[in-house]
């Protein structure tokens, strides 16, 4: 049986397989950050599509930092800290000045693409990326690394896939297993109900947007700090959208938007597979966002998000 599964994987079928593979769990780690940060968002009723922005943020302030300190590490916490006060501004305007959620969250898209650039150019003198800095390394689990398939995929692996499931498993027992899980959830089903309840609902709103912006953040520093080692104008490139998309399909479910990141990530995955096979790289570099359309064509009005997503909270009305 063992020695099925090393000619299996060292045959041109498994080598291609184990490469698709582990090309999506690289593509999806960002997806799946971002998808948590617009799941807790939408849960406590505010609708955040400014994800792209705070991505590209996330990515700039993780180059930026390790490029001043020389860590890497400390890149990555400036990276989430930068891409979190970014988030905490978006709900100053959403939760305390109550401005229309899309409206402020294409200004922070518009802002992310502006601002990052400008502050490209005028750090590295470049428009278009910045110079080389310290990224965050590898593990190697000498454990696995020479076990068929599994090793190609998890005997060198970056920490940011690790990290992002623990972060999915902690927010499960969070959202479904405690109190304050709890009232997130009625947050974003009916605010004034919690309200009533003596939850201070504007309190947790600003608490996860921040958060919400912290962990997209973290996906764009993964972009920079873990899947490359500078910032590149609008690095992104969609992936914010992409991820709404995942948290929705994930019906704003922590597992369910992380699996979703997986399908997005695979589709993104498959189409750099693909264009080895003669298929121009204008149709195969379209598959990702076809397969958000027609995923978002065919499930949205088969889920059902947090009602108060997206309605302005205000003290004293029903």
């Amino acid at each position: 049986m063992v020695d099925l599964l090393f000619d299996f994987a060292y045959s041109e079928t498994g080598m291609f397989i184990t490469s698709l593979l582990r090309a999506t769990l690289r593509m999806s780690i960002p997806l799946g950050f971002a998808a948590l940060g617009a799941m807790y968002s939408e849960r406590v009723g505010v609708v955040n599509i400014g994800l792209e922005g705070l991505m590209l943020f996330g990515a700039f302030f993780g180059v930026a930092g390790s490029f001043y300190t020389g860590s890497a590490v400390l890149g990555v916490l400036i990276g989430v800290l930068g891409a979190a006060v970014c988030g905490f501004l978006f709900a100053v305007f959403t939760v305390h000045f109550k401005a229309d959620h899309i409206v402020s969250g294409v200004a922070v898209n518009l802002l992310g693409l502006g601002l990052t650039t400008v502050w490209l150019s005028a750090i590295w003198g470049n428009r278009g990326k910045s110079d080389d800095v310290a990224r965050i390394e590898f593990w190697s689990w000498t454990a696995v690394r020479d076990w068929p398939i599994l090793g190609d995929l998890f005997g060198r692996q970056t920490p940011f896939l690790y990290l992002l499931v623990l972060v999915v498993i902690v927010s499960w027992v969070f959202l479904f297993r405690t109190r304050w899980g709890l009232h997130v959830r009625g947050i974003g089903e009916h605010p004034h109900a919690a309200d009533s309840l003596g939850i201070a609902v504007e309190t947790y709103q600003m608490v996860f947007v921040t958060l919400s912006g912290a962990l997209a953040g973290l996906g764009g520093v993964y972009l920079s700090l873990g899947d490359l080692a500078h910032f590149g104008r609008d690095m992104t490139a969609g992936r914010g959208f992409i991820a709404l998309a995942a948290n929705i399909l994930g019906n704003w479910n922590p597992v369910g938007g992380f699996l979703a990141s997986l399908l997005f990530g695979f589709a993104n995955a498959l189409q750099m597979r693909i264009q080895g096979f003669g298929i121009p790289s204008q149709f195969t570099q379209m598959l990702p966002y076809v397969l958000t359309i027609v995923v978002l064509a065919g499930v949205v009005k088969k889920v059902r998000g947090p009602a108060a997503a997206g309605k302005t909270f205000e003290r004293g009305e029903a």
